[in-house]
């Protein structure tokens, strides 16, 4: 194993590559990705690759030097359709240059090549010069820009409009196997907030361009997707289960005749221990359903007339992005386990997958900390799981170690056993290698063990997900592992809100670092693009329904900020708009005027997610140098 130095080590991870949105071929017998890196002027790039199925012949279709989206195989198997320049191109498997097929103004919002090889579906947005902006202005009115539906024809390079879904937003569209009809997927308008919570479906006629409205769906419905049992075409999708916006997603199915009502909105899943997260389109058969099983990842398949799934393999650790040949007998997905970082697989449905691409074989030179995976008891009696990472060369016998607690985001979110560097978290194997053990929990609320697991914060963030995060803690100090003298937490996004409210409510912690994390819910109704009802539906309330106190402020950190004594980091990008970058800095100006000890750093230019070079290394550094400050070395 390679010794490296932090600095080193930081800087091999930070500019590793990374494998992204896995295709497999309709014929099932290549796979397309793109490879995400830095070049030499650390600007981050995008690169398409297409490998055999068995991995061997990868090679690169595009220089990198333009951003490219995720690839679509046209029906054949023979060429690829990209969005890059926000336009979309046609590639070869050859060496030829790739050729433009669109050329709108305002760019290509999404698309999806057709059964009869002809024909692209596109969703872009109205061209400029509809009145919306004024010079560097943007003017807000109230009024929906949706992405409409249009249809390509390559041949002529004619353009036909969708007229039949007036001003709803296009969300998706995905055409039935045989060539038939399009599902579509609208919302009311193109602001996520009230549009994704009134969304439709609807049947398109491609030759007519003929609407049919199949009704209202479930709030925040996605991946609708074909497929036939007997003499009926059915369609399934995604949605969180209702009647809330907070809880786990759920695969329903409705039958879809050639004429009349649809059939019932049937919950396959309801009742299940698992969350399903995403739903996978073949000709010859029903869908293939990725789901979250706590710690793993699991492929099921729909059953046809019957109310469940069929299981067909399993991962251990994290299994994403899912594609399957047009048969559904072949695979490819991004997947990685334990100390092996993510990269493409592809193989047949139940067999052992081959690995594809090896983006990061540097990462295989280092010793990282081992990781354990954990089970323990709530104070209730549920039954929890989480991950425990040691440093390189101990093991709980040479406890009691530092311990930090990281906790992840959502808290619709989960850790897997899978490669722990995540930069934004701070990473667990950063921290491992810097001598801390890591606790790694999947509180209720988080992803993977079904609706009412995920449910269970609705309205409460804070409450019992707080309670089986220090349960967890409680569970290593009394093994001996973790040093009660010695605790950190941190986290990021809504794993920053908790290690907020952590240190809001106890201080048996000796430093915290709250990354992108909200402070006053209130304020995050008013401005967070997740939206005010989704908000809301986890703190309590608005803010807008009379005079306070509100009951997101019992579950807002800035409002116990008088308590906390617990040096804390904030980190927060400027750009952000998820947590915007006042949270940071409402928590900061509280903590200054309390007399905390504590550190804001603000990235300029970045988001939600850090993404620049000399920003992550930032991070890196900082997060580890706060906790040997407070911690001590460890």
């Amino acid at each position: 194993m390679t010794e490296l130095s932090m600095q080193e080590l930081a800087e091999t991870v930070v500019d590793s590559a990374v494998p992204m949105y896995p295709a497999i071929s309709p014929d099932g017998r290549a796979v397309a990705y793109v490879v995400k890196s830095l070049d030499a002027g650390e600007r981050v790039v995008n690169a398409l690759w297409v490998a055999d199925v068995d991995g061997r012949a990868a090679r690169r279709l595009t220089d990198g030097s333009s951003w490219v989206g995720a690839p679509r195989w046209a029906p054949d198997s023979a060429s690829l359709y990209v969005l890059t320049a926000g336009q979309v191109h046609r590639l070869g498997l050859d060496d030829a240059p790739a050729e433009a097929v669109t050329v709108r103004q305002g760019g290509i919002a999404g698309f999806a090549p057709l059964v009869d090889g002809r024909t692209l579906a596109l969703t872009a947005f109205d061209e400029a010069g509809d009145g919306t902006d004024v010079g560097d202005v943007f003017v807000w009115d109230g009024r929906s820009r949706p992405a409409r539906l249009w249809f390509l024809d390559l041949d002529s390079g004619e353009t036909r409009l969708v007229a039949g879904l007036g001003d709803r937003h296009v969300a998706e569209v995905v055409q039935r196997p045989d060539g038939g009809p399009l599902a579509v997927l609208t919302w009311a308008d193109s602001d996520e907030d009230t549009g994704a919570l009134a969304p439709e479906l609807h049947l398109v006629d491609v030759a007519t361009g003929k609407v049919r409205d199949l009704g209202p769906v479930g709030a925040d419905t996605c991946a609708p997707r074909w497929w036939r049992s007997g003499d009926a075409w059915h369609v399934s999708y995604l949605a969180v289960t209702p009647p809330d916006l907070v809880g786990g997603t759920a695969v329903f199915d409705l039958t879809v005749p050639e004429a009349g009502p649809v059939g019932e909105h049937r919950n396959l899943t309801a009742g299940m221990g698992m969350c399903p997260t995403e739903l996978v389109q073949v000709a010859d058969g029903p869908p293939l359903v990725l789901v979250a099983d706590g710690l793993d990842t699991a492929l099921y398949r729909l059953i046809p007339d019957e109310t469940g799934l069929r299981g067909l393999s399993g991962w251990r650790g994290m299994a994403h992005a899912l594609s399957a040949s047009h048969d559904g007998a072949s695979i490819a997905v991004l997947a990685g386990a334990g100390n092996e970082p993510k990269n493409v697989r592809a193989g047949t449905v139940g067999g052992t997958l081959v690995q594809v691409s090896d983006t990061r074989p540097e990462l295989r030179t280092v010793r990282w900390g081992s990781q354990e995976r954990l089970t323990y008891r709530a104070a209730d009696g549920l039954e929890l799981e989480g991950l425990l990472l040691l440093p390189p060369g101990r093991s709980r016998q040479d406890g009691p170690l530092p311990l930090i607690t990281l906790v992840h985001g959502g808290p619709y979110g989960r850790f897997a056993d899978e490669f722990q560097f995540h930069i934004e978290l701070p990473p667990a194997q950063w921290l491992a290698l810097a001598g801390y053990a890591v606790f790694l929990p999947n509180p209720r609320g988080s992803q993977g063990r079904g609706h009412a697991f995920a449910a269970a914060v609705a309205g409460a963030v804070g409450g019992a997900e707080w309670s089986d995060i220090t349960d967890g803690i409680d569970m290593l100090v009394e093994s001996g592992v973790a040093d009660p003298g010695r605790l950190g937490i941190g986290g990021w996004s809504h794993g920053g809100f908790m290690a907020a409210w952590a240190v809001a409510h106890t201080d048996r912690f000796k430093a915290a670092v709250v990354g992108a994390g909200i402070t006053d819910w209130g304020l995050q109704t008013a401005a967070g693009d997740q939206g005010a009802t989704r908000e809301a539906a986890l703190s309590g309330s608005y803010g807008w329904e009379g005079p306070g106190p509100h009951p997101h402020d019992r579950v807002s950190p800035v409002s116990y900020a008088s308590r906390i004594q617990t040096p804390v980091l904030i980190l927060h990008g400027e750009e952000d708009t998820n947590v915007p970058v006042a949270q940071a800095v409402f928590l900061h100006r509280a903590l200054r005027r309390f007399g905390v000890e504590h550190e804001l750093a603000l990235y300029p230019g970045e988001g939600h997610a850090i993404l620049g070079r000399g920003h992550r290394l930032d991070l890196l550094h900082r997060t580890r140098a706060w906790f040997d400050r407070w911690l001590g070395p460890a």
